[in-house]
């Protein structure tokens, strides 16, 4: 009897519902336990439904009956089973926008400007059978609806059931930037593991894709009017971005609530632009590649040339083409000035003009944003471009603070819209031990490895007044792909990219310990739909929440 009552103490102590991640901002639970029905269907009231919402239903539906995943806690499904019997049965969801809402496709909202997107819902499911509704303003909140409304089923035997109705969930994100950079520059990724990829971001609500395409180790993006890049850029013609491959991802990203934000890293991390132009590059290949570039391969752009700067223009504009954000980087990191010390026809290009490296600079990202500008596009660049060079940026430009989370502060002070892109906090790839050659002792520039309490424990706002508060849009998650590829993608990613995805869509302040259990539930369902998420404890310590803190 004693046995029986611990049993069912830790099965009812964590509300299943306590296990939505990211965690909405207001959340109503009962106790009772509440069945899916065999013949559940989700409707959409209204006209001009779009077809990415009802292609969103349709999965959900998949999901539901696919995720057979048993609740962690001790005994499983099985200490939930004695309730079925009495238990009710929901039949239907119904989707519908608020009064005076018109459909869009989820497509065509989640590549509008950050702060213009609409992903506020309001989620109810009754204990008493009669049917769940989600309402929003706009179809992608109906779609961010759906994905919490999978979080609070799960599976026993035959059987698909919450044990936590009613359920009444007002939620709204609290920054409109969410987003995972991915590298597929050092190493390739193909199509399939970059759409899994946009698959888990989704299930979190991560709504961007911060992609960086190309770098000086390849170029594999194919360009309309500049295929020679990659076909001398990219390691193999097999491992390239082709422009049905680029629709296939905007596509398939932003039918699941996100934009894709493309990376042309200039003028620096362009070496491999010489294969195909090398009269563009200064310093291409010089040793020791160390004092020449951060990592090697040396080479960047000769952009006081202005052929060069007119060339970049040209292929910008191109590929503002293929993708439709409204946000573009330009990049302006790790720029090495002693590459151009030693490059003669750069020198030549500052003596015929008259203008130093910094002015020159100045007129090459004028020139090649203001391209940018004219196709409706926001250039977005790295805090060097603010708080190390002396450019011209129109104060509307996003930066991305990645050097150390220290620097945000200043780049506040100027006036700069935010991204958190801190290595202190949140690189996936710290902490991995040193990758450059004939260096045994070597480790990852910025160890220690980056846990996803450190993430979670973020304050987006820190050090900051009320009005430079303001100009925070959100934060990612990034991989540098030094020492990562197709192979280890998602145990690397997941479940530690979801923890600054609950950061900035619930806000700071998230309990750690409260926390854990919810995310475990999160790398089992991940798994469950395909995602390779690591295990974060002993499963003995993911069926008993707090057993294994510090101090239990």
């Amino acid at each position: 009897m004693k046995l029986f009552s611990l049993v069912v103490f830790l099965a009812t102590a964590y509300s299943p519902a306590q296990a939505l991640w990211p965690r909405p901002q207001s959340v109503q639970t009962g106790s009772s336990t509440l069945l899916l029905a065999p013949g559940f269907q989700i409707t959409v009231l209204g006209h001009h439904v779009p077809g990415d919402l009802l292609a969103a239903a349709g999965r959900t539906k998949q999901q539901l009956a696919g995720d057979k995943l048993e609740r962690l806690v001790v005994g499983r499904g099985a200490v939930d089973a004695p309730s079925f019997h009495q238990a009710k049965t929901l039949s239907r969801l119904t989707l519908s926008l608020s009064k005076g809402a018109s459909f869009a496709p989820i497509t065509n909202e989640a590549q509008k400007a950050p702060e213009d997107r609409d992903e506020a819902y309001h989620l109810v499911v009754p204990a008493d059978g009669s049917g769940a509704t989600i309402t929003a303003n706009s179809s992608l909140g109906l779609f961010r609806g759906l994905t919490t409304f999978t979080q609070l089923w799960y599976a026993h035997e035959n059987t698909v059931y919450t044990v936590s109705a009613p359920v009444t969930i007002e939620d709204k994100p609290a920054y409109p930037y969410r987003g995972l950079m991915l590298d597929t520059a050092r190493n390739y990724f193909p199509v399939d593991d970059i759409k899994r990829t946009l698959d888990a971001m989704s299930w979190v609500k991560i709504n961007q894709f911060h992609w960086h395409i190309v770098d000086s180790q390849s170029f594999p993006l194919v360009v309309p009017g500049f295929k020679d890049l990659a076909a001398k850029g990219a390691y193999s013609a097999s491992q390239t971005y082709e422009l049905s491959d680029v629709r296939d991802i905007v596509s398939y990203a932003g039918a699941r609530g996100i934009d894709v934000m493309v990376e042309i890293d200039t003028p620096g991390h362009t070496a491999i632009i010489a294969e195909a132009h090398p009269d563009f590059v200064a310093c291409p290949h010089a040793t020791p590649w160390a004092t020449y570039a951060n990592e090697p391969p040396a080479g960047q752009l000769r952009f006081a040339n202005a052929t060069v700067t007119q060339y970049i223009a040209d292929l910008f504009a191109e590929v503002t083409k293929m993708f439709p954000s409204k946000l573009f980087s330009t990049g302006g990191d790790e720029l090495n000035t002693n590459c151009y010390s030693i490059d003669e026809p750069t020198q030549a290009a500052l003596n015929a003009s008259g203008r130093t490296l910094e002015e020159a600079l100045d007129v090459f990202t004028q020139k090649t944003h203001k391209v940018l500008e004219d196709k409706g596009k926001t250039p977005v660049v790295w805090e060097e471009m603010v708080l190390v060079h002396n450019v011209s940026l129109s104060k509307d430009t996003p930066v991305l603070v990645w050097i150390s989370s220290d620097n945000v502060k200043a780049v506040a002070e100027k006036g700069h819209k935010i991204i958190h892109a801190a290595s202190d906090y949140f690189y996936l790839d710290c902490g991995g031990g040193g990758w450059v050659g004939d260096f045994p002792s070597g480790n990852s520039w910025c160890d220690p490895f980056k846990t996803w309490q450190r993430a979670y424990t973020f304050d987006p706002t820190a050090n900051l007044t009320a009005e430079e508060s303001k100009l925070i849009l959100g934060g990612q998650h990034l991989l540098w792909t030094e020492q990562s590829g197709p192979q280890n993608l998602d145990p690397v990613v997941w479940p530690r990219a979801a923890s600054s995805a609950e950061l900035f869509w619930s806000g700071p302040g998230g309990n750690v310990s409260a926390a854990l259990p919810r995310l475990h539930d999160l790398a089992y369902r991940l798994r469950q739909r395909g995602v390779n998420a690591i295990s974060l404890q002993p499963e003995w310590c993911a069926l008993r929440p707090g057993a294994c803190d510090v101090n239990a």
